[in-house]
């Protein structure tokens, strides 16, 4: 529950520590002093979104620090160990507003952005306020509602979850799905590219060794004379060759016995250059022994070559890519495959998520349906209860259109009044006026806070519009919450003020240049004065007294 509050330059409020209690916690004072301050101050700690205005005049920032006893509140103390935030004593929530604008916040003095204030503030405070009547006029609202009093929250947003995943898989389908026109011609066309250049079967360098091989083929005449021309010079049959000039002279110079250094040198030049041209004769001699001038293998050759070019010329490509130009067609065709097993595999995944979905959304089906029930018969008592006798409250399941997968489940909510007896059910906005619609708002806000987890309730003003025996019955509602937990209501109504364990006054402290807003807490007969000033008149009578002191001893009996 909620302990200390501790505001510092907030709008009117120069400095305010306030040690709240277990029970019900009445704020009274005056229209304008500075009640719904508190509780801005308040939800400002746990996330609420604020500005450089709320900045006190003169001060360089705002500072509001609230603390929270965690002992009842398991799903927060588990929020803050799954996040290392935990601590021994107790949970200190702070805020921090520049008048420049800026905003910090810290969960037990380490820093933490403001949505972290906002989710853990859900765990901590459940806030009702006035206006909250209008909201009930929504739909959506009464879904929310129906799904807190039903202890289905999380439930429900698995639902939501499940939904979404149904959802964004099936966007995902029908994108591949409709694209599938396109991709089947492709991969037609695709697969006849490759079989072509399958087929084609071009080997690596195999280009080069065609390309060479048919040059040799059509130049053959003039390439075999030139051989024999070599061979006739360098022969050593023939008087005047090559080999003959080199023996001839390693004859002169070895006749020279004993020479050493460049004529030794010279003499050695020449014995090798004589063996290489004998090697490169025998060679010549192999390659026209072995030269097959087949015009045969010529014109395959041509064909073999025409076939390359041709496929070259049809992809735009230069010859010697092809092998380059297959594997990217390879690669893109592997793709098309992987985007139709992608189509097979979100089939199957759609199916198991709207399986998935229909289990969930059926499980909350029915925790709803048992929970409207309940909700419908107590909030009828409570609405005859406070001052609409006769007054029939029911809540309503509607089946949604099927195969949508709804996110918020398989039924609409929806809350139907009579007024009167007499009257049939109708939907709030078509039969309540202003008064009643705020007392049902009131009963279904104390129901539902009935079954709340969070141990600390906040009602601001929630009693607008509710007057005379109602207005007792309000009070004694809040003091029946108030004795599970911690109820923390702001009231104009004597009746309601009456009821509380504990009462704090909010007041305006008046300097010599500025005003400032201050709280008491009440005992004993200063408590009695305020709840009879709450009754009325300037002055109080001892007739008035007397009227508080019976309201307070009546509650407390």
């Amino acid at each position: 529950m909620l302990v200390h509050l501790s505001v510092h330059n907030y709008a009117i409020v120069e400095h305010l520590d306030l040690e709240l209690q277990r029970g019900m916690t009445v704020i009274s004072g005056e229209t304008g002093a500075g009640k719904s301050i508190m509780l801005d101050a308040l939800g400002l700690a746990l996330g609420d979104r604020a500005d450089s205005s709320v900045v006190r005049q003169g001060a360089d920032k705002a500072d509001i620090l609230a603390s929270f006893d965690l002992a009842d509140i398991p799903d927060a103390q588990a929020w803050l160990a799954a996040r290392d935030l935990d601590n021994d004593g107790p949970c200190i929530l702070r805020r921090v507003i520049t008048a420049e604008g800026r905003s910090r916040g810290y969960i037990n003095g380490s820093p933490c952005p403001q949505g972290d204030l906002k989710a853990l503030g859900e765990l901590l405070i459940d806030i009702h306020s006035q206006h909250e009547h209008q909201s009930l006029l929504k739909p959506d609202t009464h879904r929310r509602l129906l799904d807190e009093y039903a202890g289905a929250q999380e439930l429900a947003r698995q639902v939501h979850l499940a939904a979404q995943r149904w959802k964004q898989t099936r966007q995902t389908l029908d994108r591949l799905s409709n694209a599938s026109d396109e991709q089947r011609a492709r991969h037609q066309l695709l697969s006849y590219q490759l079989e072509e250049l399958e087929n084609l079967a071009l080997g690596e360098h195999e280009l080069e060794q065609l390309e060479q091989e048919h040059k040799n083929l059509a130049n053959a005449g003039q390439l075999l004379g030139a051989c024999q021309q070599v061979m006739e010079l360098c022969s050593e049959n023939d008087a005047g060759n090559v080999l003959s000039a080199l023996t001839s002279s390693l004859q002169r110079l070895t006749a020279f016995q004993g020479q050493s250094g460049a004529l030794g040198e010279a003499v050695n030049l020449l014995a090798s250059a004589q063996i290489q041209v004998e090697e490169a004769v025998g060679e010549l001699n192999r390659f026209i022994d072995h030269f097959d001038a087949d015009p045969q293998r010529q014109q395959a050759l041509e064909e073999r070559l025409d076939a390359i070019y041709s496929l070259a010329r049809k992809h735009r490509v230069q010859p010697a890519e092809l092998p380059e130009l297959q594997q990217r067609l390879l690669s893109e065709l592997e793709s098309l495959n992987a985007d139709d097993e992608a189509v097979e595999r979100l089939g199957e995944e759609l199916e198991a998520y709207a399986r998935h979905y229909l289990e969930k959304a059926e499980e909350l089906s029915r925790v709803r349906q048992a929970a409207a029930t309940c909700l419908g018969e107590a909030v009828e008592d409570e609405i005859q209860r406070l001052g609409m006798p006769g007054g029939r409250f029911s809540v309503v399941l509607k089946p949604v259109a099927p195969g949508e997968n709804p996110p918020h489940g398989l039924e609409l909510v929806e809350f139907l009044v009579s007024a009167n007896p007499g009257q049939p059910p109708r939907a709030l906005a078509k039969v309540a006026s202003g008064g009643e619609l705020s007392r049902i708002s009131l009963a279904i806000q104390v129901i539902t806070a009935q079954t709340s987890r969070t141990p600390t309730l906040v009602f601001d003003e929630v009693d607008v519009g509710i007057g005379g025996p109602t207005a007792e019955i309000v009070g004694q509602l809040l003091r029946r919450l108030g004795e599970r937990g911690q109820v923390l209501t702001v009231t104009h109504l004597p009746q309601v003020a009456a009821q509380g364990h504990n009462h704090l006054f909010v007041h305006k402290a008046r300097g010599a240049d500025e005003t400032r807003t201050a709280v008491a807490e009440l005992n004993g007969d200063a408590r009695v004065e305020e709840i009879a000033r709450m009754l009325g008149g300037v002055d109080l009578t001892e007739q008035s007294l007397a009227h508080a002191r019976q309201m307070v001893s009546t509650a407390q009996a």
